[in-house]
């Protein structure tokens, strides 16, 4: 009867490189025993200590997104090189890591995630505060109804020029930041009123109930989505921005980056 290598041997043969997700110390330890194969450790935290490291800005719970993220991150970072063939193993089913997948690193068909979070003008942490945010407020709603938002993040100064208020700025001569829990609170209660909140590169709240200007000619956003999509696309045309928005129809979460969209996420996988 045949053994599972002589099944499955064609996965793991003549790989250049195993792709471990957030794993346990054990199983790198016995990964980097392995010859002429090089061990990639992607993760939000480099638990084992891993030399060769790839920072997740979110615990992605979409496998292929996760694995995007991880393999686009080791090419920028030079870990990995284009066609390279990978093993990558992570979790699906439970806590412990119980998949195995083939796939080749291919450097044109980068989806720009990994850009969105380490070459953007803002902070990484900022970016991952509000995609939190925005998560949160799609699980949840305002008061259990589904709402929109807009977040513009980075390039304050360009962003509110390009922008005109819509009522008082209740973050004026104040000097709150994104992430803190207080203020999270905040912005979901004023995010059921109309206009964008506009953030800084360090995540200080510059603004909210702002009306976006830019010129949305040849911007270019999926069919179906509306005015709020448009303008969050095209103000990142316009400046350093990048723009994370909550659908009130669909509920995804979308980001966008020098005019076109990057990322969708549904709160409801995270």
């Amino acid at each position: 009867m045949a053994g599972l290598d002589d099944v499955f041997g064609q996965l793991f043969s003549n790989a250049d490189a195993v792709v471990l997700f957030s794993p346990s110390s054990s199983v790198y330890e016995r990964c980097r025993e392995l010859e002429d194969l090089d061990t990639v450790v992607v993760g939000t935290d480099n638990d084992v200590g891993a030399d060769t490291f790839v920072e997740l800005p979110l615990e992605f719970k979409n496998v292929s997104e996760r694995i995007d993220f991880g393999i686009e991150g080791a090419l920028e970072q030079g870990v990995l090189e284009d066609g390279d063939e990978l093993v990558c193993a992570t979790s699906v089913f439970s806590d412990e890591m119980d998949t195995v997948s083939r796939v080749r690193a291919i450097a044109d068909d980068r989806t720009g995630i990994y850009d969105l979070f380490t070459k953007s003008r803002a902070e990484p942490s900022v970016i991952k505060s509000v995609l939190e945010l925005a998560i949160e407020l799609g699980k949840k709603g305002q008061k259990g109804k589904p709402v929109g938002a807009l977040f513009v993040v980075g390039d304050a100064g360009k962003v509110m020029n390009k922008s005109r208020p819509l009522s008082y700025n209740p973050f004026e001569k104040s000097h709150v930041h994104v992430g803190d829990p207080i203020v999270n609170v905040m912005l979901k209660e004023f995010s059921r009123l109309d206009g964008a909140f506009v953030i800084s590169d360090a995540g200080k709240i510059v603004s909210a109930y702002r009306y976006l200007e830019p010129s949305a000619e040849g911007v270019d956003i999926p069919k179906g989505l509306g005015a709020r999509h448009m303008a969050g696309g095209a103000i990142t045309r316009d400046t350093n921005a990048i723009s994370i928005v909550l659908s009130e129809s669909d509920g995804l979460v979308r980001a966008f980056k020098g005019g076109e969209l990057i990322m969708e996420v549904d709160p409801e996988a995270y």
